[in-house]
């Protein structure tokens, strides 16, 4: 099972969008920061999850999200409304 993930900080309220294979071992990671670009902006809190079967489909979500503005504020409503 492969994830896609969203973070928020809970120092400034930014999110991160990120994909995995061991969702509770890449949360642990992030707060220990072993991820650059979000070091400071820890901690971190996953907000939001989806489970795919293969790790293809996992990252294509993660790049629909990344590159897709529409896609990514459609789950955004999901996620903090």
């Amino acid at each position: 099972m492969y994830f896609v993930y969203v973070l928020k900080s809970l120092k400034d309220g930014t999110t991160y969008i990120g994909s995995t294979g061991d969702i509770v071992q890449r949360l642990k990671e992030h707060n220990q920061g072993k991820t650059k670009s979000i070091k400071h902006k820890l901690p971190m809190e996953l907000v939001y999850y989806e489970a795919y079967s293969t790790k293809t489909l996992a990252r294509k979500r993660k790049i629909e999200l990344k590159k897709n503005s529409f896609a990514k504020e459609q789950l955004y409503r999901r996620i903090f409304s």
